[in-house]
């Protein structure tokens, strides 16, 4: 799979964050629009120049994917904290 890239904007399958946080894909827009999944670009700088790091949030959760400038998926990472909240540095990368 990969993520879909034009002009420099993302878009990201539902389906694919559904994966990555155990939910059913139609939830993913309404959750965007509560702002209760968000998300977070970084551009890569010096060796890790070509490439995007996407992060998104949702309750006690991070998902994290690294892709190249064609949006293939290059590593993919999520991190739960259960019943604990996200530490807050978590939310910065």
């Amino acid at each position: 799979m990969h993520i879909e890239m034009t002009d420099g904007d993302f878009c990201i399958d539902a389906a694919l964050l559904g994966t990555l946080f155990g939910l059913a894909p139609e939830r993913i827009p309404p959750l965007m629009r509560a702002n209760q999944l968000t998300g977070v670009c970084e551009r890569g700088v010096g060796e890790d120049d070509g490439t995007y790091r996407l992060n998104f949030f949702y309750g006690s959760r991070r998902a994290r994917l690294n892709v190249d400038a064609r949006g293939v998926i290059l590593k993919r990472s999520i991190v739960d904290f259960g019943d604990q909240p996200l530490p807050r540095s978590m939310r910065r990368s």
